[in-house]
């Protein structure tokens, strides 16, 4: 489904962030880890079009979209969610999940997707999206509007940063919901062990290069018995 190849991306000073990654990323749950400072949430901005390679080429569906805009990839099926969500002063719940799914969708159906990320919908759906929600309230808000957008690529950067226990906890139950029900590929960069659990492949990328690809089971041991260790954790 998504592939990359050869990607590089180079900074001032010729500081190299990312260095010739090549990937297959087919359907199912993915996730990215490794040390702070390796390049994974650069990585996942460059998928989303957020940031644009110095070199490489990036195939979605057989389609070169390595020079298209966000908008544009976001129209071809690719969602993005921020580590730290974006507010929407002035608008509620319910429009935006509508202006989300980019179609008219009743009061029943944006319930629906409240209670698919564990928000009570009769407390959430005309609330304003604003200062007032909490961190785990803000992501929850944020998934849904992804589950409402549909898309075939969802990438998550990094959901658990900045959010409590509780709201931890619920956010593993709707990623573990999601994996059961999607039809494409969930892609989060996370340093959590729990979320690393629910991965069907995990890609450690250390130094801007992939360093490891496999299940749990075949890439635990390595970051066990390397430096990378010290940046997975489950501090929530």
């Amino acid at each position: 489904m998504l592939e990359l190849k050869k990607i590089e991306y180079v900074v001032e000073d010729n500081k190299e962030i990312i260095r010739d990654v090549s990937l297959d990323i087919d359907d199912g749950f993915i996730a990215i880890t490794g040390p702070n400072g390796g390049g994974k949430s650069t990585l996942a901005k460059i998928i989303a079009g957020i940031v644009k390679p110095t070199s490489g080429q990036i195939i979605y569906n057989g389609m070169d979209i390595t020079d298209l805009s966000v908008t544009d990839r976001a129209k071809a099926g690719i969602s993005y969610a921020f580590q730290t969500p974006v507010k929407f002063k002035g608008i509620t719940v319910k429009d935006l999940l509508k202006l989300a799914s980019g179609k008219k969708i009743t009061v029943s159906e944006a319930c629906d997707i409240l209670s698919d990320v564990g928000l009570c919908a009769r407390d959430y759906i005309d609330r304003e999206v604003n200062a007032s929600l909490s961190g785990g309230e803000l992501k929850r808000i944020e998934i849904a509007m992804i589950i409402a957008r549909g898309t075939q690529l969802s990438i998550f950067d990094e959901p658990e940063a900045g959010i409590d226990l509780w709201s931890f906890n619920n956010l593993i139950k709707v990623f573990e919901n999601m994996r059961k029900k999607i039809n494409g590929s969930i892609l989060i960069i996370s340093h959590q062990e729990r979320i690393l659990n629910i991965a069907d492949k995990i890609i450690v990328i250390a130094d801007g290069k992939v360093s490891k690809i496999g299940t749990k089971q075949e890439v635990w041991p390595q970051l066990m018995e390397s430096s990378t260790c010290s940046a997975l954790t489950d501090k929530i």
